[in-house]
């Protein structure tokens, strides 16, 4: 039996090796669908268990770690940027505000998904234009839900968190061990 990560994510790949686990990367393949509506909460638990089933279909004798994390302001979900412009919106948006970053987990094992939601506050510190402009045009938003990485050039970005910090990067790696521990 192996431990499958559901996910193409650096950061992830590098938190579950910092945590010493031994794993393969067999990222989702299938359309992340959401719908219309859907509290973030659910979004995010709905899509992380979308990745670990597809991949837990084709593997089903190991287990699968599904994740999938959402910047939510004001109960709007923020994903990934669609390119540069809208990399802008989104941080100016963020800008001397406090966010939250959610993260949904599914874990496929034995046949049976268990699931959780992550949640941290995130504040950020008010940014002028040129800085976001030039944030932006380092390409680091680019692959990220709100648009910045808080282990990256980002850092510069927050003012503080109220939570998991490694949530934030993606994965909150505490929780996720305190549940393979329960299911071995």
């Amino acid at each position: 039996m192996a431990l499958i990560l559901a996910s193409a994510s650096p950061r992830r790949r590098e938190l579950l090796e910092r945590a010493g686990l031994s794993f393969a990367c067999i990222p989702a393949r299938g359309e992340e669908i959401i719908q219309k509506g859907t509290r973030p909460e659910q979004a995010a638990l709905t899509l992380a268990q979308q990745k670990a089933l597809e991949v837990a279909k084709a593997r089903p004798l190991d287990t699968v770690i599904g994740a999938d994390t959402i910047v939510v302001l004001d109960g709007m979900i923020m994903g990934k940027p669609r390119d540069e412009a809208d990399a802008v919106r989104m941080l100016t948006l963020l800008s001397g505000r406090e966010h939250l970053v959610l993260t949904g987990v599914c874990v496929v094992n034995k046949g049976h998904a268990h699931s959780f939601v992550q949640q941290t506050k995130v504040k950020f510190y008010p940014l002028a234009p040129a800085k976001i402009r030039a944030y932006v045009r380092t390409g680091e938003p680019m692959d990220k839900a709100g648009a910045y990485g808080i282990q990256e050039k980002g850092m510069a970005l927050v003012e503080g968190i109220e939570g998991d910090f490694f949530n934030v990067m993606g994965l909150p790696i505490a929780r996720l061990l305190r549940l393979l521990e329960e299911l071995e």
